[in-house]
């Protein structure tokens, strides 16, 4: 193996044409946005309401530019909770047809390559034009709900409005200041009326979590790192942990996608829906189980899942992060599917939700973007823009290449952990064990977020054990990395 300094962008590029994606944008794309550029924003009507006032905020990751939602809430006199969330009309830049819908129809997904991101829309419409930046005028689709006290969602109404984001927060800084950590972030204690927002759509988001995990929303964990880059070489990987801001986005978002998904089911529109079957290795999930003395039912219970996983979380939440990846892998992906007026499909089992679909981030989904679409269309009270053979075949499609971009995100991950690793040879590292079978036994470090094979010494160890090894060899452009036992 070898760990000759490689060009990690390059790298990704070439993951990306490996797997079939087109992360160049042709010239015709490039043309129809520069054209767009030139054209002002129009209102598209008198239907469009003029929300500008209202003191909407976004909370994202902090380097992100591609806005899709905004946020707002407020008390109603009788308790409930007026819930708005301010989606980007994407589609008014990218009609039907043109030229970059037919780029983003063949992508279908940004794709967040941690060295880079190859995003599905030319940066000049997703980070700008169709982009919901603090401070610009931007036309959307609005989702208004009614929250009862009991985290019940009542509507939506749906319809067109112009708005202005006052406050582009990220969810590290805002996460650290709602839970106690850190200082009141400067577009928060700017912007008059902010704070109390903030902690309102804090106090709503836990009303509805505490719903949905009643009626049994899986909560899973995570060691993805991201890398810091600096003059072309990883200088670290970073674990963003779980936080107040992303609980806010998490409530909001599930409450609007499963909204429209039941107001398009209402409506008697054409949807795409997105599901996670029922588990078909149940069993092997409640082996699983019992091997920490939990009896799950004998067939598919999302909330005794979600009672046994919460257990896990707080009596080990160091190994909880390898759990909740083979717990993942029995569930299976998500995927889309076409539901038809007047017929019911599988819902979403991680989430506990019957009707559900994905709506809120056209920016970065093609699905998403359809969706959009379809919405239009049945305000309007008009066809349908997409009959049910083309929409399956766009479903299938997202569905292909959302999987295809989580290999391309996941080799990425391994090649910038094998990069930060290669000037470590030799070393020795505290880890555990997070696989044992006949093709393999990994090792996670504790150090850093980085997992690879123990070529030497692997006998006798089994998942979950701790050990201690030495860092062999690497091999930066395949994100191979082997370990000897010591």
């Amino acid at each position: 193996m070898t760990n000759t300094p490689i060009d990690l962008k390059a790298r990704a590029h070439q993951a990306m044409l490996e797997a079939g994606f087109r992360p160049d944008f042709p010239a015709d794309v490039l043309h129809e946005v520069q054209l767009l550029k030139q054209a002002a924003l129009k209102d598209n009507g008198p239907a469009v309401r003029d929300l500008r006032s209202i003191l909407w905020s976004s909370i994202d990751n902090d380097s992100s530019r591609d806005l899709d939602q905004v946020e707002y809430v407020e008390k109603l006199p009788d308790g409930a909770t007026r819930l708005l969330i301010g989606i980007a009309d994407v589609d008014a830049s990218v009609p039907k047809g043109s030229a970059t819908d037919g780029q983003a129809a063949a992508e279908t997904t940004s794709v967040y390559a941690g060295v880079t991101t190859f995003p599905m829309l030319p940066g000049e419409l997703s980070t700008d034009l169709t982009s919901l930046l603090d401070a610009q005028d931007r036309l959307s689709l609005v989702i208004e709900m009614r929250i009862a006290d009991s985290g019940e969602v009542n509507g939506p109404e749906v319809y067109p409005a112009k708005l202005r984001n006052c406050a582009k927060l990220a969810y590290s800084s805002t996460g650290a200041w709602l839970e106690g950590r850190g200082p009141i972030p400067p577009a928060v204690s700017g912007t008059p009326g902010m704070e109390a927002q903030l902690r309102l759509q804090l106090e709503i988001s836990e009303t509805l979590r505490g719903l949905r995990k009643q009626h049994g929303a899986l909560t899973f964990g995570s060691v993805e790192a991201t890398p810091v880059m600096e003059n072309g070489e990883v200088k670290d990987l970073v674990v963003s942990h779980h936080n107040a801001a992303e609980d806010i986005i998490e409530s909001f978002m599930v409450a609007a996608n499963t909204a429209i998904a039941q107001h398009l089911k209402d409506r008697g529109s054409l949807s795409i829906r997105r599901v996670v079957r029922t588990p078909k290795r149940w069993d092997r999930i409640q082996a699983i189980a019992a091997q920490f003395g939990v009896k799950l039912p004998p067939t598919p219970d999302p909330r005794a899942l979600s009672e046994f996983l919460d257990q896990r979380k707080a009596a080990d939440p160091v190994h909880f992060a390898d759990l909740s990846l083979s717990i993942v892998k029995l569930l299976g992906p998500g995927e889309y599917i076409v539901e038809p007026p007047g017929t019911e499909h599988e819902g979403h089992f991680g989430l506990a939700a019957q009707d559900y679909t994905h709506s809120t981030a056209p920016n970065r989904r093609y699905a998403d973007l359809v969706t959009q679409r379809l919405l239009k269309a049945a305000l309007a009270s008009g066809p349908g823009p997409y009959g049910e053979a083309d929409l399956s075949q766009i479903a299938a499609h997202c569905t292909e290449r959302e999987d295809a971009a989580r290999k391309v995100e996941r080799l990425m991950r391994k090649v910038a952990a094998a990069c930060l690793l290669s000037r470590r040879i030799g070393e020795v590292f505290d880890g555990v064990v997070t696989g044992a079978s006949p093709k393999g036994t990994y090792v996670r470090l504790l150090k850093f977020p980085a997992e690879g094979r123990v070529v030497h010494g692997a006998q006798g160890i089994d998942v979950g054990d701790k050990v201690q090894v030495r860092l062999a060899a690497v091999d930066v452009a395949q994100g191979f990395i082997d370990f000897e036992r010591r």
